[in-house]
């Protein structure tokens, strides 16, 4: 019973910094989205863009990290609860190669998308 409590209180502890740590992201990103809202289509590409070409190495790099601290937990476990942090580390190591891909890929799909909504915006009006 005091394993299931001690779970609990370390879920609600990451989830409150997970909160904090999104709370401020918002903050420093240089973003205002409560401010008026426009259909700055490629001005928002522009900026996701920035955000993912700023940040996507970084938080790629991190999730390696959980990964690896994820499987060396699972090492010290019974087989049953080894599968699941395993499963956990491979869930997060695929997660960090698609952020890092995306953040390779990043400038060349804001272009691409710049490009197909000017040429959609030009035709139209």
């Amino acid at each position: 019973m005091r394993r299931e409590s001690y779970a609990a209180t370390v879920v609600a502890v990451v989830k409150r910094y997970a909160k904090i740590m999104w709370l401020l992201l918002m903050l420093f990103s240089g973003k205002s989205y409560a401010a008026a809202f426009s259909f700055d289509i490629i001005g928002t590409l522009t900026g996701i863009q920035n955000l993912l070409a700023h940040l996507g190495p970084v938080l790629s790099a991190v999730l390696f990290i959980v990964a690896g601290i994820f499987y060396a937990i699972g090492q010290l476990f019974p087989a049953t609860k080894r599968a699941n942090f395993h499963s956990t580390a491979i869930d997060i190591l695929v997660g960090a190669i698609i952020v890092a891909v995306l953040s390779v890929a990043s400038n060349g799909l804001a272009l691409a998308s710049t490009h197909l909504l000017t040429n959609i915006t030009n035709v139209s009006v």
